[in-house]
């Protein structure tokens, strides 16, 4: 994690760093996050009990609410805990307007301005930009007001839907001549595109060893930051016709042996994984075979004809992409690391933040 940020802030320039620690550190832990992130300039999240978390394990920093606040109970933490802010539409402006400076209420808050510069998620539209601004600024509890928005393609720039330069020619001309800092590079803008690091960068997936587009981590230099391993509880002889698992799914062409994996979907393994997932066995590649279920999976073990009960099996992480293993299941890293269950066992190993 230390490494990942440091390659995200070398491509920053001069850039302030917000690590990105949603959803529960995409789901490494943020007592972890507080320790690999210490170099960050500050803590992104969407979660408001989160943010109090943070701050009760003792981060200093700031800290921003990438989603802002969903109410009152929300605003009053800002001043409380001294939180940033993004701000994406006139019912949290008014939010805001409620909040009372004075009293316990010492430190102002610092508002993240979001524009939809085409994402059409979270946002003001360009020409509403601005009216927004000057609401925020007419409050005296408002510190410094940053625009942000968000790319919908960094890593696909030539989308023929929205390309990444029409949004960046929305943003700019929608701030032109407004004082304060700015903000858009995501992880894909911050692999892809560093140009456009500007004041602040919001790096996610990449610091925990994920790519959002076509390329490796291993391309970038990123080392993953989780990896997900379990042994092989049993073994089975099987027979040129012979079926595995429910539904029958995959039929043995000639007689083989195949291993049961102690991991399945309860674990956050995805039950949509196809027939032939790679998967590492005493570190030899080799393919899941079968449905998963719930507790278990199948893998073949012809290519690894030692393997025995109690053989590593590794599902994902160093030696194997997660990348890989999530474009082979139909989906992205990013899911497969924040679905990890609370049941699996998480431990710090020495070349890696988290080994489940």
């Amino acid at each position: 994690m230390r490494a990942n940020l440091a390659l995200a802030q070398s491509r920053a320039g001069s850039a302030k760093t917000w690590a990105v620690v949603k959803a529960n550190a995409y789901g490494h832990g943020l007592h972890y996050a507080v320790q690999g992130f210490a170099a960050s300039d500050g803590l992104a999240l969407i979660e408001p009990e989160g943010a109090v978390r943070l701050r009760d394990m003792g981060w200093r920093k700031p800290v921003l609410l990438l989603e802002g606040c969903f109410d009152h109970t929300d605003a009053a933490l800002l001043c409380e805990y001294q939180l940033d802010t993004v701000v994406h539409c006139n019912e949290q402006i008014r939010l805001l307007e409620t909040v009372k400076a004075g009293g316990s209420h010492k430190a102002s808050i610092n508002v993240h301005l979001k524009m939809n510069s085409g994402m059409n998620r979270l946002g003001f539209k360009p020409d509403a930009f601005r009216a927004a601004w000057a609401r925020l600024a007419a409050l005296d509890i408002v510190g410094t007001i940053t625009a942000v928005t968000h790319f919908a393609n960094a890593d696909d720039e030539h989308n023929a839907r929205m390309s990444l330069t029409e949004q960046v020619r929305r943003f700019a001309s929608a701030t032109v001549g407004l004082a304060g800092p700015r903000s858009v590079s995501n992880s894909a803008a911050g692999l892809l595109h560093p140009e456009l690091a500007f004041d602040w960068v919001r790096p996610g997936i990449m610091l925990y060893g994920g790519t959002p587009g076509p390329r490796t981590a291993s391309e970038f230099g990123l080392l993953p930051a989780m990896t997900l391993r379990s042994r092989l509880i049993a073994t089975q002889e099987i027979g040129a016709g012979d079926a595995v698992g429910y539904g029958s799914q995959f039929v043995a062409d000639r007689a083989m042996r195949i291993g049961v994996v102690a991991c399945g979907y309860a674990d956050g393994y995805p039950r949509h994984a196809g027939i032939g997932t790679p998967v590492l066995v005493d570190g030899v590649r080799t393919r899941l075979l079968g449905r998963v279920s719930m507790d278990l999976m199948t893998v073949d073990l012809t290519p690894v004809p030692g393997a025995a009960i109690g053989s590593e099996v590794t599902l994902w992480g160093s030696g194997l992409p997660i990348d890989e293993v999530a474009h082979a299941a139909g989906t992205i890293g990013y899911e497969l690391m924040c679905a990890l269950a609370p049941r699996v066992a998480v431990r710090p190993a020495p070349d890696q933040a988290t080994t489940a």
